[in-house]
């Protein structure tokens, strides 16, 4: 509140120190926040904590004031930039921007922060492959990061929703652009690390310009990117746009479509795929049956070969042994002209004589040796 002294016509006196006070209370009640739009001059910093530069037009400079941890994107001489801060007197009488934030404007300033910064956090490991954690499908929950206004998480959730389900969402609405996008998203990571029980988070934003996307090179969310416990995925922008946030996240997808496509199955081809699967299952089940009936038919055949060998043999061997019995049939003996004589060969005494016709019984007369 400004002190009732300032506008009475009384004649009060101040120090030096009251008046600054005084001023900076009325510039604080009048100017809560200022955005100044120029060209960084002068710029150094001191003591590695504290940032000095001016920001100028063609006729007027404004000096400005900011602590070295506010300064997320490396501005240099000669950048167009836009500044958020508060005016004020120093204790030294001199006029002063506190700065809050700063961001460059226009694309070949925003690319040369970019590259910069870029430099830097890769040296660090920031970017490193191998640090890189892979991202399951068929998660149970996942954190979505972005604007729920905006046409890039409509696009996500369309696609999402439009492949395999199960997957539950829950969603951090932030800003996705502009100087305060990228604390807002810090914050959502933080939330999420810290109780969202998600399994992987999502932070998606549809194209714009370079102007649009700049928060996603904001140094303190690259790093909160890179230090997230829990994997992260990033659809920013489209295929051609490519943010320090990116280089940072565990999975750079091309649009938000595309990390809703990486993060979950796709129905149709889930399921051709299983059909797939099935068909050739039944298609090996009944070529290992063909194959066991073969094998069972072969075996079969083999046995059936050695029995009937066995059999043709003991056929032949049957067939021989008949012929020399047939051979010793006395009738077949007698078929030839042979008889047969029974009885005592000697003088007097009667034998019996069988022919093939005829039993014949005859006196023995006469017995004499064969020559």
């Amino acid at each position: 509140m400004v002190p009732k002294q300032m506008f009475s016509n009384e004649v009060d006196t101040m120090t030096p120190s009251e008046f600054i006070s005084v001023v900076n209370q009325t510039l604080e009640y009048a100017y809560s926040s200022v955005t100044i739009v120029g060209e960084v001059a002068s710029f150094k910093v001191n003591q590695g904590k504290w940032v000095f530069f001016d920001i100028k037009d063609e006729e007027s400079s404004v000096s400005c004031f900011m602590s070295l941890y506010q300064l997320r994107i490396p501005i240099e001489d000669g950048m167009k930039v836009i500044v958020r801060g508060v005016p004020k007197i120093t204790k030294w009488g001199k006029f002063s921007f506190t700065v809050q934030t700063v961001q460059p404007v226009g694309e070949g300033n925003l690319k040369k922060a970019y590259e910069i910064l870029k430099k830097k956090l890769g040296e660090e490991g920031l970017f490193d492959a191998t640090k890189k954690r892979e991202i399951p499908r068929g998660l149970s929950k996942i954190g979505v990061i972005s604007s729920t206004a905006a046409a890039g998480y409509a696009d996500f959730i369309k696609i999402f929703n439009a492949r395999w389900g199960g997957t539950k969402i829950q969603v951090a609405h932030t800003q996705v652009q502009g100087m305060d996008a990228a604390d807002q998203i810090i914050r959502a990571l933080k939330f999420f690390n810290e109780h969202g029980e998600v399994e992987a988070i999502a932070i998606v934003r549809g194209g714009g310009s370079a102007d649009d996307l700049a928060c996603f090179n904001d140094e303190q969310l690259v790093r909160a990117i890179a230090a997230s416990k829990i994997p992260v995925i990033t659809g920013i922008g489209h295929e051609v746009d490519e943010s320090l946030a990116d280089l940072a996240a565990d999975v750079r997808a091309s649009t938000p479509s595309n990390a809703a496509e990486l993060l979950t199955f796709d129905r149709e081809a889930l399921t051709s795929e299983v059909n797939t699967m099935i068909r050739r299952a039944g298609d090996n089940l009944l070529f290992q049956i063909d194959k066991l009936w073969k094998e069972q038919y072969e075996k079969t055949m083999q046995v059936y070969n050695v029995v009937q060998i066995k059999i043709s043999s003991y056929q032949k061997e049957l067939l021989d042994k008949i012929k020399i019995l047939e051979a010793l049939n006395p009738d077949k003996i007698l078929e030839r002209g042979y008889a047969i004589v029974r009885g005592e060969i000697d003088v007097g005494n009667v034998v019996k004589i069988t022919t093939v016709d005829n039993e014949i019984s005859a006196e023995i007369k006469e017995v004499h040796a064969r020559e």
